[in-house]
């Protein structure tokens, strides 16, 4: 049978809410760790259990840590980014929020080793491609590290979203102080599995999984996202170090031209289909019922195609975490699921 994944959020916080969704069909929840901890989560875990008890049922929780992704820091209020306008790039502070500019400059903080990779023309894209930038000036005139930017995409940039150079992988950790913390109290909170983020070769799923073992939870199942070129380049090396690979296309259709996704997805279906590897399917299967109640016909298309392809599971983020119809949206989910079963 198919997994079917909601996202937890401030859409379904109440316990009565994801009862109806346990209902309909939805067999675990995703919780995104990317903003914050297990403890700060609590509230919407304890939710999460009291409706899972009330169902009868014992669902998968599974934690997306922050891994190697890279966001901006903090920001006192959203920026409306507007197409044409300058923004300028600073190093965090202290309080990971960046330095002062001029009145009526977007200043966007960023850490401080984003701005050495930076160069004249590199382009940068804000929360999963939605927002985007061009880099006009990447010399530094002062002490103050900054860069400036001009907006090619706008929109509302809200805090510790996710930032990608186009083009370039950034170093990063494997793992965050916070993540660590995070797989020592998942016993507690009664988690499940656990999602490394930008996997890009076998050794840091292995470091992963070192972690779990030293913490008493070797258990955890480990799924392994693929989110850019160079995890689809080396799959052969990550497969074995994961119990579930991740078709994320969020940020994989951020490190390829958009038209070019499908065919990555189809490849890295393929190749899971024939080791024999179990994988999840995520990110926009029903994006539109974020706002409606009813989703579109490329959409069903879209779920049927995933699982008709082999999935083993298929998830819904913000459709659930923030969205109006999160209920509707795995009623939907789950019946499209059905119907390729069926055909399968």
């Amino acid at each position: 049978m198919t997994e079917i994944f909601g996202t937890l959020g401030p859409a379904c916080a109440q316990a009565d809410q994801i009862e109806k969704m346990f209902a309909e069909g939805m067999t675990g929840m995703r919780l995104n760790l990317s903003h914050g901890g297990l403890k700060e989560s609590e509230p919407l875990i304890r939710s999460f259990h009291q409706a899972a008890q009330r169902a009868g049922i014992r669902p998968e929780l599974l934690i997306d840590m922050q891994g190697p992704e890279i966001r901006i820091g903090d920001l006192p209020v959203p920026l409306q980014l507007k197409e044409g306008r300058e923004a300028v790039l600073a190093a965090f502070v202290s309080d990971r929020k960046a330095q002062a500019a001029e009145p009526g400059t977007y200043v966007i903080p960023v850490a401080e080793h984003i701005l050495s990779v930076l160069e004249e023309g590199s382009h940068v894209l804000l929360d999963d491609g939605k927002l985007e930038l061009v880099v006009t000036d990447a010399k530094q005139k002062d002490s103050v590290q900054r860069v400036l930017t001009s907006v090619l995409r706008g929109g509302v940039l809200y805090q510790r979203k996710s930032l990608k150079v186009a083009g370039r992988q950034i170093p990063a950790p494997v793992m965050t102080v916070q993540d660590r913390e995070n797989i020592r109290l998942a016993r507690e909170y009664g988690v499940t599995a656990l999602m490394q983020p930008f996997v890009t070769e076998g050794a840091q799923l292995s470091e992963v999984r070192q972690e779990l073992l030293e913490n008493g939870m070797g258990q955890l199942r480990l799924f392994a996202k693929i989110e850019n070129c160079a995890g689809i380049e080396h799959m052969k090396d990550i497969m074995p170090f994961a119990d579930m690979i991740v078709i994320a296309r969020g940020d994989l259709g951020n490190d390829m031209p958009l038209w070019k996704l499908p065919a990555a997805q189809k490849y890295l279906s393929d190749l899971c289909k024939d080791h024999g590897k179990p994988f999840l399917v995520v990110t926009q299967l029903l994006a539109s019922m974020t706002e409606h109640p009813y989703p579109t016909r490329a959409e069903v298309s879209d779920i049927f195609h995933a699982v008709t392809d082999g999935a083993a599971a298929v998830m819904v983020t913000n459709e659930t975490a923030v969205g109006k119809y999160p209920v509707e949206v795995i009623r939907y989910l789950k019946k499209t699921v059905q119907e390729a079963e069926a055909w399968k």
